[in-house]
């Protein structure tokens, strides 16, 4: 993908920054001492194994480490020069290893990509760094407690400039708006900052004791990190599964195998083209995805009649909204969106189901999916009739508009099957 102009101007500031900062890092550097030169090694090992097995946080589409502890406590006990160097020479060298095989499609992927991570994180330590000159201090082994409070600026300058660069340049290539991903992540992943930051002031005190008792801190950085990379896949898998069910359930219904899918397309442009915030969209996508997956309990009698359903069938089948969020509602990634999924078959006029609610009373997410799953329903085979043309389902929509449908939902879905803008 060929980066945007204002993605190779906002990379280009970087490098000029960490060109700038590994100058002044050099000129000001004093020599090591054995145990700092000892103590860079290790941390330098340890930045570097963190970053290649950093883990990764699809919805912000960037990865999450124990480095940032590492690099906090190389500043807090090495001072700015030498904490600026090791924080380079660290990250340049993971980058390089991890994007090895990226050589082969080109040089341009795998420069821009080393370029940025390795600027940013050196620019990153270099305004943490500052704190320290700005206080008076060469290191921090945070003997008094003043010297907690410029530590813990220096950890906050750190993390907001690596979290606001990261987010920064895929906003710019996305087009997406900033202020929601940054506040979403630093409000998602605050445990996480805190832990590490937490730990950073741990090892520099254990510092202050002996260069032994830091390798013995070092274990519970190992063990965050990895506690971290566990927690984060058994979401990932938790909703590929729940995604996979509900595609086997697609299957299952003589329906298209990405129904859920195209419906959760459909219902992520809708709710662009309303304006949504970042985090509704994302979670109108989320809820779509796993809308049928109460059809489980629905048995193959009912599910695959052809023709139309007995009363008593109905009811049966009216059922599975309410179990799909009864199955979802448990887990913390799909807890959010329970209520939309069992209102997903509630109409404006109230005449839906499981619960009758009308109008505004229906969760305004509900009423997105519904009109992604009656458009998608429309403009597909069926067992009992061939699917409508663009045309004809956008029609029909017209005329559901107000009744079933939200008028402004269908409204906007109407615009994007149109291929219209606001």
């Amino acid at each position: 993908m060929k980066l945007p102009f204002r993605a190779k101007v906002f990379i280009g500031l970087l490098v000029v920054f960490c060109f700038a900062s590994l100058v002044y890092a050099v000129y000001t550097v004093s020599p090591p001492t054995a145990d700092q030169l000892a103590i860079a090694s290790v941390f330098v090992i340890l930045a570097i194994l963190s970053e290649i097995y950093a883990t990764w946080i699809p919805p912000y589409k960037w990865e999450i480490s124990g480095s940032m502890a590492i690099c906090l406590a190389a500043l807090f006990m090495l001072g700015p020069s030498l904490g600026v160097l090791l924080v380079f020479v660290s990250s340049l060298l993971s980058e390089v290893f991890l994007r090895w095989d990226q050589l082969r499609q080109g040089y341009g992927k795998f420069i821009a990509a080393t370029l940025f991570n390795t600027s940013q994180l050196t620019v990153a330590m270099t305004v943490a760094g500052l704190t320290l000159r700005f206080s008076n201090h060469q290191v921090l082994l945070l003997g008094e407690p003043s010297e907690y409070l410029w530590a813990i600026a220096g950890s906050l300058f750190y993390l907001l400039l690596n979290t606001s660069s990261v987010i920064g340049i895929v906003c710019i290539i996305e087009k997406k708006k900033f202020l929601y991903p940054m506040w979403t992540n630093l409000h998602e992943f605050f445990v996480q900052y805190f832990t590490l930051c937490s730990l950073a002031l741990l090892l520099t005190v254990l510092y202050s004791i002996s260069i032994w008792h830091v390798l013995l801190g070092l274990i519970p950085v190992v063990l965050v990190h990895v506690s971290f990379g566990s927690y984060l896949r058994l979401q990932t898998e938790t909703r590929k599964t729940f995604e996979q069910i509900s595609r086997l359930l697609d299957e299952r219904d003589h329906y298209t195998a990405i129904h859920s899918t195209e419906v959760a397309e459909l219902a992520t442009r809708i709710a662009q083209e309303m304006g949504l915030s970042q985090r509704d969209i994302e979670r109108t996508d989320i809820a779509a995805r796993v809308h049928d997956i109460g059809k489980i309990a629905v048995p193959d009698s009912i599910l695959l009649k052809p023709g139309p359903l007995t009363e008593e069938e109905w009811k049966i089948m009216k059922l599975h909204p309410a179990v799909s969020a009864e199955l979802i509602e448990g887990l913390e990634i799909y807890a959010p969106v329970a209520n939309a999924v069992r209102h997903e078959h509630e109409r404006w006029n109230g005449k839906g189901y499981p619960d009758g609610l009308r109008g505004e009373a229906i969760p305004f997410v509900a009423r997105i999916i519904a009109a992604a799953d009656i458009y998608n329903a429309l403009s597909t085979d069926r067992p009992y009739r061939k699917a409508f043309s663009r045309q004809q389902a956008i029609e029909i929509v017209k005329q559901m508009r107000g009744v079933e449908l939200d008028p402004a939902v269908a409204d906007a879905l109407i615009r994007v099957i149109s291929g219209q803008k606001t």
